[in-house]
């Protein structure tokens, strides 16, 4: 047998057995996360449903998804649990409402849009013939 197919070999089979080793993993981790779920935990389905345990009753659990709408759930179909991230407080300055930069239509910082168009000509009419529609194709077949 030639050696280097067999280091291929091994490689091949190094990394299928690193492959499964690691989903193995994960799916262990999974089931370890639905067996620990407790009523009052936000959740997020497989199907991409936001929800909060109510109940575990074997495998089923049941959420709320809005007040009063409660749905039960085939406990693995239970995707991941939803960590709100931490609120911070960020004050800035620039984000402050000021009085004196309003003057009951717009701000003194914004610049009348219309003004840059104000010394355009209006080319729509034609002294030559009526106005066509931008588009349109003209027919000069003739009869």
């Amino acid at each position: 047998m030639d050696p280097l197919l067999l280091v291929m070999l091994v490689v091949l089979f190094g990394g299928m057995w690193f492959m499964s080793n690691r989903s193995r993993k994960q799916q262990q981790a999974a089931a370890a996360f639905r067996d620990h779920l407790e009523p009052g935990q936000e959740v997020m389905t497989g199907s991409g449903m936001y929800g909060t345990v109510v109940g575990v009753e074997g495998d089923v659990v049941t959420l709320e998804t809005s007040p009063g709408v409660e749905t039960r759930w085939y406990k693995p179909a239970i995707a991941k649990l939803v960590e709100h991230p931490e609120a911070e407080e960020s004050y800035d300055e620039d984000d402050e409402y000021d009085e004196d930069d309003y003057d009951g239509d717009e701000y003194e910082d914004d610049v009348d849009d219309d003004a840059e168009y104000d010394d355009v000509e209006d080319d729509t009419e034609d002294e030559d013939g009526p106005d066509e529609t931008p588009g349109m194709i003209e027919d000069n077949r003739r009869d």
